[in-house]
Protein backbone atom coordinates (compact mmCIF):
# COMPACT_ATOMS: atom_id res chain seq x y z
CA UNK A 1 0.00 0.00 0.00
CA UNK A 2 1.06 3.53 -0.82
CA UNK A 3 2.51 5.54 2.05
CA UNK A 4 0.84 9.19 2.72
CA UNK A 5 2.87 11.51 4.95
CA UNK A 6 0.97 14.50 5.72
CA UNK A 7 3.82 17.15 7.19
CA UNK A 8 2.64 20.22 9.05
CA UNK A 9 4.86 22.75 10.66
CA UNK A 10 3.61 24.55 13.80
CA UNK A 11 4.61 27.91 16.23
CA UNK A 12 1.86 28.73 18.31
CA UNK A 13 -1.41 26.83 16.24
CA UNK A 14 -3.21 25.88 19.24
CA UNK A 15 -6.49 27.67 18.02
CA UNK A 16 -6.71 25.56 14.87
CA UNK A 17 -4.13 22.13 14.72
CA UNK A 18 -7.06 20.30 15.92
CA UNK A 19 -9.28 21.07 13.01
CA UNK A 20 -6.59 20.90 10.95
CA UNK A 21 -5.32 17.15 11.40
CA UNK A 22 -9.14 16.33 11.95
CA UNK A 23 -10.01 17.63 8.37
CA UNK A 24 -6.77 15.84 6.87
CA UNK A 25 -7.73 12.26 8.75
CA UNK A 26 -11.44 12.65 7.35
CA UNK A 27 -9.97 13.08 3.46
CA UNK A 28 -6.74 10.78 3.48
CA UNK A 29 -7.72 8.11 6.41
CA UNK A 30 -4.92 5.89 5.31
CA UNK A 31 -2.23 8.79 5.73
CA UNK A 32 0.24 9.29 8.79
CA UNK A 33 -0.04 12.87 9.82
CA UNK A 34 3.69 14.63 11.37
CA UNK A 35 3.73 17.48 13.23
CA UNK A 36 6.53 19.46 13.66
CA UNK A 37 7.03 21.58 16.71
CA UNK A 38 8.74 24.30 16.80
CA UNK A 39 9.35 26.00 19.14
CA UNK A 40 5.55 27.10 20.90
CA UNK A 41 4.64 28.14 24.12
CA UNK A 42 1.45 27.28 23.75
CA UNK A 43 -0.41 23.84 23.82
CA UNK A 44 -0.04 22.89 20.35
CA UNK A 45 1.81 19.76 20.89
CA UNK A 46 -0.31 18.31 23.57
CA UNK A 47 -3.61 19.07 21.20
CA UNK A 48 -1.70 17.24 18.19
CA UNK A 49 -1.23 14.45 20.37
CA UNK A 50 -4.62 14.14 21.39
CA UNK A 51 -6.28 14.12 17.88
CA UNK A 52 -3.78 11.75 16.70
CA UNK A 53 -0.94 12.87 15.12
CA UNK A 54 3.14 12.06 15.33
CA UNK A 55 4.26 14.93 17.35
CA UNK A 56 8.28 15.60 16.91
CA UNK A 57 10.31 18.87 17.82
CA UNK A 58 12.30 21.15 15.78
CA UNK A 59 14.71 23.81 18.00
CA UNK A 60 16.24 25.56 15.30
CA UNK A 61 13.79 28.01 14.47
CA UNK A 62 12.24 29.11 11.51
CA UNK A 63 10.24 27.32 8.78
CA UNK A 64 13.02 26.22 6.49
CA UNK A 65 14.80 24.20 9.74
CA UNK A 66 11.16 22.28 10.15
CA UNK A 67 10.89 21.40 6.33
CA UNK A 68 14.91 19.99 6.28
CA UNK A 69 14.02 18.21 9.08
CA UNK A 70 11.17 16.80 7.62
CA UNK A 71 12.43 15.94 4.28
CA UNK A 72 15.19 13.88 6.02
CA UNK A 73 13.57 12.20 8.61
CA UNK A 74 10.11 11.40 7.33
CA UNK A 75 9.85 8.24 4.46
CA UNK A 76 6.87 8.28 2.30
CA UNK A 77 5.72 7.50 -1.43
CA UNK A 78 3.73 10.90 -1.23
CA UNK A 79 4.05 14.11 1.17
CA UNK A 80 1.40 16.96 1.29
CA UNK A 81 2.84 20.03 3.05
CA UNK A 82 0.55 21.76 5.18
CA UNK A 83 0.36 25.18 7.51
CA UNK A 84 -1.29 24.27 10.70
CA UNK A 85 -3.54 28.15 10.85
CA UNK A 86 -6.51 26.59 8.74
CA UNK A 87 -6.47 28.72 5.87
CA UNK A 88 -5.78 25.68 3.07
CA UNK A 89 -9.15 23.10 2.54
CA UNK A 90 -7.94 19.49 3.23
CA UNK A 91 -10.92 19.22 0.31
CA UNK A 92 -8.58 19.68 -1.82
CA UNK A 93 -6.07 16.81 -0.83
CA UNK A 94 -6.41 14.38 -2.97
CA UNK A 95 -6.21 16.36 -6.05
CA UNK A 96 -2.79 17.42 -5.33
CA UNK A 97 -1.69 13.77 -4.94
CA UNK A 98 -3.49 12.40 -8.04
CA UNK A 99 -0.70 14.36 -10.78
CA UNK A 100 2.21 12.89 -7.76
CA UNK A 101 0.86 9.33 -8.39
CA UNK A 102 0.14 9.44 -11.92
CA UNK A 103 3.56 10.63 -12.64
CA UNK A 104 2.54 14.06 -14.29
CA UNK A 105 4.29 16.48 -11.44
CA UNK A 106 7.36 15.70 -8.79
CA UNK A 107 5.91 18.73 -7.20
CA UNK A 108 2.12 20.44 -6.93
CA UNK A 109 1.08 23.87 -5.46
CA UNK A 110 -2.07 24.62 -4.00
CA UNK A 111 -2.67 27.96 -5.99
CA UNK A 112 -4.63 30.68 -4.26
CA UNK A 113 -3.87 33.30 -6.39
CA UNK A 114 -6.00 31.80 -9.89
CA UNK A 115 -9.47 32.16 -8.46
CA UNK A 116 -9.48 35.02 -6.55
CA UNK A 117 -9.62 33.58 -2.96
CA UNK A 118 -6.84 34.80 -1.57
CA UNK A 119 -7.63 38.88 -2.88
CA UNK A 120 -10.86 38.47 -1.05
CA UNK A 121 -10.16 36.29 2.42
CA UNK A 122 -6.13 38.20 2.63
CA UNK A 123 -6.63 41.34 5.32
CA UNK A 124 -2.79 42.34 4.92
CA UNK A 125 -2.59 44.86 2.23
CA UNK A 126 1.26 44.67 1.52
CA UNK A 127 1.56 40.31 1.86
CA UNK A 128 -0.97 40.37 -1.76
CA UNK A 129 1.35 43.12 -2.99
CA UNK A 130 4.67 40.61 -1.93
CA UNK A 131 3.17 37.88 -3.61
CA UNK A 132 2.43 39.84 -6.62
CA UNK A 133 6.70 41.16 -6.39
CA UNK A 134 8.23 37.52 -5.73
CA UNK A 135 6.23 35.30 -8.42
CA UNK A 136 7.04 38.20 -11.11
CA UNK A 137 10.45 38.47 -9.87
CA UNK A 138 10.77 34.73 -9.98
CA UNK A 139 9.13 34.15 -13.78
CA UNK A 140 10.69 36.59 -15.45
CA UNK A 141 14.26 35.89 -13.40
CA UNK A 142 14.46 31.59 -14.21
CA UNK A 143 11.66 31.99 -17.28
CA UNK A 144 9.37 30.50 -15.18
CA UNK A 145 5.41 30.44 -15.22
CA UNK A 146 3.92 29.29 -11.44
CA UNK A 147 0.73 31.25 -10.28
CA UNK A 148 1.62 31.18 -6.78
CA UNK A 149 5.25 31.28 -5.87
CA UNK A 150 4.59 31.15 -1.69
CA UNK A 151 1.99 29.06 -1.29
CA UNK A 152 2.33 26.53 2.01
CA UNK A 153 0.08 23.90 0.26
CA UNK A 154 2.33 22.03 -1.13
CA UNK A 155 2.21 17.67 -2.41
CA UNK A 156 5.61 16.26 -3.22
CA UNK A 157 6.42 12.35 -4.53
CA UNK A 158 9.46 10.81 -2.90
CA UNK A 159 12.08 11.31 -5.78
CA UNK A 160 11.53 15.61 -5.02
CA UNK A 161 11.61 14.94 -1.58
CA UNK A 162 15.17 13.40 -0.84
CA UNK A 163 16.80 14.74 -3.76
CA UNK A 164 15.97 18.40 -2.67
CA UNK A 165 18.80 20.17 -0.56
CA UNK A 166 16.99 22.90 1.67
CA UNK A 167 19.12 25.82 2.28
CA UNK A 168 16.93 28.27 3.66
CA UNK A 169 15.98 28.36 7.64
CA UNK A 170 12.78 30.29 7.47
CA UNK A 171 9.58 31.25 5.56
CA UNK A 172 12.01 31.92 1.99
CA UNK A 173 11.34 27.83 1.95
CA UNK A 174 8.47 28.22 -0.60
CA UNK A 175 10.13 30.57 -2.77
CA UNK A 176 13.34 28.59 -2.61
CA UNK A 177 10.77 25.50 -3.48
CA UNK A 178 9.89 26.77 -6.09
CA UNK A 179 13.30 28.25 -7.80
CA UNK A 180 15.16 24.45 -7.60
CA UNK A 181 11.69 22.73 -9.38
CA UNK A 182 12.17 24.79 -12.01
CA UNK A 183 15.70 25.39 -11.98
CA UNK A 184 16.28 21.30 -12.27
CA UNK A 185 13.37 20.44 -14.89
CA UNK A 186 11.27 18.62 -12.00
CA UNK A 187 7.45 18.77 -13.44
CA UNK A 188 5.26 21.20 -11.39
CA UNK A 189 1.46 21.04 -11.68
CA UNK A 190 -0.62 24.05 -10.22
CA UNK A 191 -4.30 23.51 -8.43
CA UNK A 192 -6.44 25.99 -7.48
CA UNK A 193 -7.93 25.83 -4.23
CA UNK A 194 -9.86 27.86 -1.77
CA UNK A 195 -8.16 29.92 0.83
CA UNK A 196 -9.76 31.34 3.52
CA UNK A 197 -7.72 33.82 6.34
CA UNK A 198 -6.79 32.76 9.46
CA UNK A 199 -10.01 32.44 12.34
CA UNK A 200 -10.11 34.93 15.04
CA UNK A 201 -7.92 34.85 17.38
CA UNK A 202 -4.93 33.17 15.19
CA UNK A 203 -2.21 35.47 14.40
CA UNK A 204 0.68 35.48 11.40
CA UNK A 205 4.32 34.80 11.99
CA UNK A 206 5.08 36.44 8.93
CA UNK A 207 6.32 39.97 9.15
CA UNK A 208 5.95 41.45 5.89
CA UNK A 209 8.77 43.57 5.54
CA UNK A 210 11.46 41.82 7.74
CA UNK A 211 10.08 38.52 5.87
CA UNK A 212 10.17 40.35 2.46
CA UNK A 213 13.76 41.20 2.58
CA UNK A 214 14.74 37.84 3.53
CA UNK A 215 12.68 36.66 0.63
CA UNK A 216 14.39 39.03 -1.90
CA UNK A 217 17.82 38.51 -0.39
CA UNK A 218 17.21 34.70 -0.94
CA UNK A 219 16.40 35.16 -4.75
CA UNK A 220 19.64 36.93 -5.64
CA UNK A 221 21.07 34.52 -3.63
CA UNK A 222 19.90 31.71 -5.73
CA UNK A 223 20.13 34.05 -8.99
CA UNK A 224 23.65 34.33 -8.04
CA UNK A 225 24.19 30.54 -7.59
CA UNK A 226 22.14 28.90 -10.58
CA UNK A 227 22.41 31.91 -12.92
CA UNK A 228 26.26 33.22 -11.86
CA UNK A 229 26.47 34.57 -16.08
CA UNK A 230 22.85 37.11 -15.28
CA UNK A 231 23.57 37.96 -12.27
CA UNK A 232 27.24 38.54 -12.72
CA UNK A 233 26.78 40.00 -16.20
CA UNK A 234 24.19 42.40 -15.30
CA UNK A 235 26.75 44.07 -12.46
CA UNK A 236 29.26 43.83 -15.04
CA UNK A 237 27.26 46.24 -17.34
CA UNK A 238 25.82 48.34 -14.37
CA UNK A 239 29.57 49.32 -13.94
CA UNK A 240 30.55 49.37 -17.68
CA UNK A 241 27.66 52.07 -18.25
CA UNK A 242 28.90 53.98 -14.85
CA UNK A 243 32.75 53.82 -15.78
CA UNK A 244 32.06 55.29 -19.57
CA UNK A 245 29.36 57.77 -18.33
CA UNK A 246 32.31 58.60 -15.89
CA UNK A 247 35.08 58.76 -18.72
CA UNK A 248 33.75 59.93 -22.36
CA UNK A 249 33.81 63.21 -20.88
CA UNK A 250 37.34 63.05 -19.38
CA UNK A 251 38.37 61.24 -23.04
CA UNK A 252 36.90 64.08 -24.91
CA UNK A 253 39.10 66.95 -22.60
CA UNK A 254 42.02 64.97 -23.24
CA UNK A 255 41.73 65.09 -27.11
CA UNK A 256 41.14 68.86 -26.79
CA UNK A 257 43.50 70.18 -24.70
CA UNK A 258 46.04 66.76 -24.22
CA UNK A 259 45.84 67.17 -20.22
CA UNK A 260 43.50 65.09 -17.92
CA UNK A 261 42.30 67.89 -15.68
CA UNK A 262 39.56 65.35 -13.50
CA UNK A 263 42.23 62.86 -12.33
CA UNK A 264 40.04 61.42 -9.35
CA UNK A 265 37.20 60.74 -12.06
CA UNK A 266 39.61 59.13 -14.23
CA UNK A 267 40.73 57.15 -11.63
CA UNK A 268 37.14 56.03 -10.67
CA UNK A 269 36.08 55.42 -14.19
CA UNK A 270 38.91 53.13 -15.00
CA UNK A 271 38.45 51.33 -11.89
CA UNK A 272 34.97 50.91 -12.66
CA UNK A 273 35.62 49.63 -16.18
CA UNK A 274 38.19 46.90 -14.67
CA UNK A 275 36.15 46.02 -12.38
CA UNK A 276 33.14 45.47 -14.95
CA UNK A 277 35.96 42.97 -17.17
CA UNK A 278 36.41 41.09 -13.76
CA UNK A 279 32.98 40.93 -13.18
CA UNK A 280 31.78 39.70 -16.52
CA UNK A 281 34.75 36.94 -16.50
CA UNK A 282 34.00 35.84 -13.15
CA UNK A 283 30.44 35.66 -14.24
CA UNK A 284 31.40 33.26 -17.05
CA UNK A 285 33.60 30.97 -14.98
CA UNK A 286 31.17 30.37 -12.68
CA UNK A 287 28.52 30.02 -15.48
CA UNK A 288 30.90 26.93 -16.98
CA UNK A 289 31.40 25.46 -13.25
CA UNK A 290 27.66 25.33 -12.64
CA UNK A 291 26.90 23.85 -16.10
CA UNK A 292 29.25 20.88 -14.63
CA UNK A 293 27.38 20.77 -11.56
CA UNK A 294 23.96 20.17 -13.09
CA UNK A 295 25.25 17.72 -15.24
CA UNK A 296 26.73 16.15 -12.60
CA UNK A 297 23.10 16.50 -10.85
CA UNK A 298 21.28 15.30 -13.39
CA UNK A 299 23.57 11.88 -13.38
CA UNK A 300 23.19 11.56 -9.72
CA UNK A 301 19.36 11.75 -10.22
CA UNK A 302 19.72 9.16 -13.13
CA UNK A 303 21.23 6.62 -10.56
CA UNK A 304 18.92 7.48 -8.14
CA UNK A 305 15.54 7.15 -10.12
CA UNK A 306 17.68 2.87 -11.27
CA UNK A 307 18.21 2.99 -7.31
CA UNK A 308 14.65 3.62 -6.58
CA UNK A 309 13.09 1.35 -9.27
CA UNK A 310 15.17 -1.58 -8.51
CA UNK A 311 13.78 -1.33 -4.49
CA UNK A 312 10.20 -0.95 -5.83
Amino acid sequence: MEKIAILIPCYNEEKTIGKVIDDFKHELPNATIYVYDNNSTDGTSEIARYHGAIVRKEHRQGKGNVVRSMFQDINADYYLMVDGDDTYPASSANELLMPLKTGRANMTIGDRLSNGTYGKENKRKFHGFGNDLVRWSINKLFKSNINDIMTGYRGFDRYFVKNFPVLSSGFQIETELSIHCVENDFLIQEIPIDYRDRPEGSFSKLNTFSDGIKVINMILRMLKDVRPFLFFGGFSLLLLIVGLVLGIPVINEFVKTGLVLKLPTAVLSTSLIIISVISFFTGAILDTINTNHKKQYFLMLVRYKEMFNKNE
